[in-house]
């Protein structure tokens, strides 16, 4: 997949919803993903391989409602990286704290595979 398509098919997915279903389809076996911050009950800030960043989407859908946001890019930065804007309000379903939370992801791409996400963010 040519890195622009994959791009617009990330954006896509994170729209409407089917993020996690197109995680097979866009993501290498191998993938390496990389947060800000260490996440509540992770050991580390980088997760790897598909199997961890499904179970990265899993927690994040169990535990955080979004209430709005916007999605912008993608903006692509050669033939082998892009990046995506999210804007969200999110609720934690557990605390039920409400967070307004800015984050861009750099998403870097091989062989046409997403191989590494790597997110920066602030929060209120």
């Amino acid at each position: 997949m040519k890195l622009l398509e994959l791009a617009e098919k990330l954006v896509a997915g994170c729209r409407d919803g089917s993020d996690t279903a197109n995680l097979d389809t866009l993501y290498a076996e191998d993938a390496v993903s990389v947060e800000a911050v260490c996440m509540p009950g992770a050991e580390s800030r980088e997760t790897h391989g598909l199997e961890g960043i499904k179970g990265k989407h899993a927690w994040w859908n169990e535990n955080m409602e979004l209430l709005d946001g916007t999605i912008s890019g993608p903006f692509p930065h050669g033939e082998d990286r892009f990046a995506v804007h999210f804007a969200m309000k999110v609720r934690d379903k557990n605390s039920g704290e409400t967070t307004e939370m800015e984050e861009v992801g750099v998403y870097h791409v091989a062989d046409g595979k997403i191989v590494r996400e790597e997110f920066f963010y602030k929060m209120d």
